[in-house]
């Protein structure tokens, strides 16, 4: 297999013309720039304000991303959160605190290592993150809409396999 990747059907002609240097990346250019645009585009405050929105969630956008973090590890800790979220700990920590005021999160001792605090969502922010779900999932059927069955699951099994094996 070349190291070189070609663009053709992948991307607009005038996405192309902007990016005619591409032809020339490293597949593995392309792939992080492809991974980029993703983080992006469910990063985006403007995005989470439209989710909220949708599902009629009042929530402080600013917030979002770590209860959708939380919701999605089970019985993270804030420095795991932190790390994961490129975040330093004091930040993470505020938020966490006004969370935990809202009544969306639960700080419980960890048994494995008792200097440690788990976060665990509350019944409310089970409810609250269930709506977001739910116009979530409306939203990625709407955008995969016109691919098959079948392309949609390969493109699942490929990013789990490939998410499966960190460095």
């Amino acid at each position: 297999m070349h190291n070189a990747y070609k663009l053709t059907n992948k991307f607009s002609l005038a996405e192309q013309h902007k990016c005619a240097l591409c032809t020339l990346m490293h597949w593995t250019d392309l792939l992080h720039r492809s991974l980029v645009s993703a983080s992006d585009l469910i990063t985006r405050l403007d995005v989470d304000a439209r989710l909220l929105a949708e599902a009629n969630v009042n929530l402080d956008r600013a917030l979002f991303p770590l209860l959708a973090r939380i919701a999605l590890t089970q019985d993270t800790n804030v420095a795991a959160l932190a790390n994961l979220l490129s975040k330093d700990h004091s930040s993470v920590s505020r938020q966490i605190l006004k969370l935990e005021k809202l009544g969306l999160i639960t700080r419980t001792g960890n048994p494995e290592d008792q200097r440690s605090r788990q976060l665990t969502l509350t019944p409310e922010a089970l409810v609250m993150m269930e709506k977001i779900s739910t116009v979530r999932r409306k939203w990625m059927v709407k955008h995969f809409e016109e691919w098959d069955e079948k392309d949609r699951d390969l493109l699942v099994n490929l990013l789990n396999k490939m998410f499966d094996k960190q460095y």
